[in-house]
């Protein structure tokens, strides 16, 4: 790797690699949950609310995707509100965390948080996340990151099977 990772927005140009790598890593991390979607994987990607996105690259192409939204779009934005006893609208949900399959294990999913996470901190916003505990090493990452379990709640989107969702938010 002859250029350190960068961080920066998402740009309407980077979908095409974005939907590639989403359905590339998809069977490892089991993210997301119902494969194939069905909608547009750029639906997935790009969400209502967004307020920043980033993506994280090399001279090897993108590895990985993070995007902060507000969370009173969100279908579970009274289940953080309630257990963070603050207004959904001093929430800032952290979602759409992929990382290239050949990236793993390289801090880049930690890295790609910290950059939500600084911004959400910035703005004065909360932040919380929501995950299919399936991904035991996701689920374990932001345990370490100091992430705490709010609730466990059904989203709209789960098919019967699911294991219900952990809502979750990062004290501070």
């Amino acid at each position: 790797m002859d250029r350190p990772l960068v961080m920066r927005p998402r740009a309407a140009a980077d979908l095409p690699a974005l939907v590639d790598l989403v359905g590339e890593q998809q069977p490892q991390s089991r993210y997301p949950y119902r494969w194939p979607l069905p909608f547009p994987v750029e639906d997935f990607l790009v969400r209502p609310g967004e307020i920043e996105t980033w993506v994280a690259e090399d001279d090897e192409g993108l590895l990985g995707h993070v995007s902060l939204t507000r969370a009173d779009v969100d279908e579970h934005a009274a289940a953080w509100s309630q257990g963070t006893g603050r207004p959904a609208g001093e929430l800032a949900v952290v979602s759409v965390l992929v990382v290239a399959s050949r990236a793993r294990r390289r801090g880049i999913g930690r890295a790609l948080i910290g950059e939500a996470v600084a911004r959400s901190r910035a703005l004065d916003l909360q932040p919380v996340l929501d995950v299919v505990p399936v991904n035991d090493a996701a689920l374990a990452m932001y345990r370490g990151l100091g992430w705490v379990e709010l609730s466990r709640a059904r989203a709209s989107w789960q098919p019967g099977d699911a294991p219900d969702l952990v809502l979750m938010t990062l004290p501070g």
